[in-house]
């Protein structure tokens, strides 16, 4: 946990100057009851109205003295405690952004979430308390039994019995929560599960009258969250009635042996008054070290997934080598032998595939569903690496292409359209920042999307909800054609990225690609015929295994596979 506090170096100011003026502040609450023993006794036990008033005054200057400390260091607990959280929320984002897919894959969006958020608050909220409490807190404890020491020892005794008996609970309730509060991690991730899941999946639930199922699915894992969040909270709720208790009971020794005392004129009364606001110092003081424990106890639990997430060395090393970044060499793509598993998978996605790709040509891609399609536009972007044969883009080897420069060359267009909040101009310069206005419509028309656009009263700046909500399949798919196109870039993936559109407008985006961009290479993932039978090369692909590699005419004579799927569809529907 300790190694986080790496994410604070900017806050060191903030980190010495507020236990400092904490510290201040309670050293002049320890002084507060010797102040208070001295009114009672030199004052009103005397009599004497000019030394009362002038402690109750010093009093009073030491309780707004230690007020400006206490605002002081609240001020710097915050600022560094949130800046702390900016920080690292900053470098685990960017972890997550070095991770390959089969990292990601392998934690889950729903925990990714939970660490960015409610853990990172943990680590956030228990910085705070180390700032505003973590020296308070002891040195309150110590300095009591110090005063107590000084005013009598017998006291003092008392005092030192006490917290061995509190740290012995102390610790027996730290060992049964901290895996209680590890498992009530894992709950939450389970709940973001099981919630995203249901949000994303709410028009076939309702389409299929599950609404009740899917309730009930969700009130299980809820209520499993909430028990294990009972089971912890009533441990953990132990330690303010149970330090209370025996702190407490020391009281009441303490006045059953202070009036023993003062009869005996061993003790004055001021200091037996003294002697019960040390302890209830050293009661309060105890009372937080418990919460504290309870919340550093949860940020350990926190601290343990977020160093993992940072420690995770992605599967996907990039590296910064000098290289041919001009994109011209021939072949431009190149698969030799490639064969590629993914991770915890026991059979392979893809075997022995085999194709050139020259600059300016297109290659279609087709085959059955699960026959490996998306998992060849996934390894030239290098989201996972090849297990087995060579792979080379621009004629390098793809395990040397470094993949910040690997990405600038490609334009693609996932199966799923995904756009952002905002307006349709911000997510087109998601592919070129530096985009002219001239340009987003000129994006716009080559992907068939400009007169819906234009119709709109905002145009470029017209809304854009949270995944494009606002907008139709057909729509999305070509907006997201758009924020491709305008990066111009070398290489276009289009990974079945037109089947929602209708058959003229999916002609029409291919012929004004051909024809106004005729030197970018295109690699076109369909299940339609239509879309790829112009292609320069087409790839026949069946579980995972190339059955044919040709141009159209070829391939009606030599793949039986390709004859199936141009047979099962509508010839009149083929351009």
């Amino acid at each position: 946990m300790l190694s986080l506090l790496t994410y604070a170096k900017t806050y060191k100011k903030e980190l010495i100057l507020g236990p400092f003026f904490k510290l201040l502040e309670a050293i002049l609450e320890l002084l507060l009851p010797l102040y208070m023993a001295k009114l009672i006794d030199e004052g009103i036990k005397s009599g004497d109205t000019q030394q009362t008033i002038k402690m109750a005054m010093m009093m009073l200057f030491m309780s707004l003295i230690g007020l400006v400390c206490v605002i002081i260091c609240q001020y710097y607990a915050a600022r560094a405690s949130q800046g702390f959280g900016t920080e690292l929320r900053h470098h685990l984002m960017k972890k997550i952004n070095a991770l390959s897919h089969s990292e990601l894959d392998a934690y889950g969006t729903s925990t990714l979430i939970t660490r960015m958020t409610n853990d990172i608050n943990q680590l956030q909220l228990a910085l705070a308390m180390l700032i505003r409490l973590v020296i308070r807190a002891p040195f309150l404890s110590i300095g009591s039994i110090i005063m107590a020491f000084y005013i009598d020892t017998t006291m003092g005794i008392i005092f030192i019995i006490t917290i061995p008996i509190f740290s012995l609970i102390l610790w027996v309730i730290m060992k049964k929560t901290v895996p209680l509060f590890k498992r009530v991690q894992q709950k939450i991730d389970a709940l973001n599960e099981t919630l995203k899941e249901t949000l994303q999946g709410v028009r076939v639930i309702r389409s299929f009258s599950k609404q009740p199922q899917s309730e009930k699915v969700f009130d299980t894992v809820s209520d499993d969250l909430a028990t294990s969040y009972q089971n912890v909270s009533n441990l953990s709720a132990l330690l303010s009635p149970i330090t209370g208790l025996i702190m407490n009971g020391a009281i009441v020794f303490i006045l059953s042996a202070g009036s023993f005392q003062v009869n005996t004129g061993h003790l004055s009364s001021g200091e037996v008054v003294a002697l019960i606001n040390y302890m209830t110092q050293m009661l309060l003081a105890l009372i937080v070290v418990s919460n504290l424990v309870v919340i550093f106890t949860k940020a350990f639990a926190s601290a343990t997934r977020v160093e993992e997430m940072l420690e995770t060395q992605p599967d996907i090393v990039t590296t910064e080598k000098e290289i041919d970044d001009s994109w011209e060499n021939t072949p431009l793509v190149s698969f030799n032998n490639v064969s590629f598993q993914y991770p915890l998978s026991r059979g392979y996605a893809l075997k022995q595939i085999n194709f050139q790709l020259k600059k300016g040509e297109t290659l279609g891609i087709i085959g059955p569903t699960g026959s490996g399609k998306t998992t060849i536009a996934e390894l030239i972007n290098r989201s996972y690496d090849i297990s087995n044969g060579e792979m080379t883009l621009n004629g390098i080897a793809s395990f040397n292409y470094p993949t910040g420069k690997l990405r600038q060359h490609l334009g693609i267009v996932p199966q799923k359209s995904t756009l952002f909040s905002g307006t349709i101009k911000s997510n087109l310069l998601m592919g070129n920042p530096d985009a002219t206005e001239e340009m987003c419509y000129s994006a716009l028309e080559l992907a068939q999307c400009l007169e819906f656009v234009t119709a709109l009263p905002e145009k470029l700046d017209a809304p854009v909800l949270a995944n494009g909500n606002n907008f139709s399949g057909g729509q999305k798919q070509r907006l997201c054609l758009a924020r491709a196109i305008i990066k111009s870039p070398d290489l276009l993936l289009l990974d079945d990225s037109l089947s929602a559109l209708d058959y003229q407008t999916d002609w029409l985006i291919r012929k004004q690609l051909r024809s106004v961009l005729p030197d970018m290479t295109t690699i076109i993932i369909s299940q339609r015929l239509s879309s790829i039978k112009q292609a320069d090369h087409i790839l026949v692909l069946d579980n995972g295994k190339q059955v044919g590699l040709g141009t159209h005419d070829e391939l009606m004579k030599s793949s039986d596979i390709y004859q199936q799927i141009a047979a099962a569809q509508d010839e009149k529907e083929v351009h």
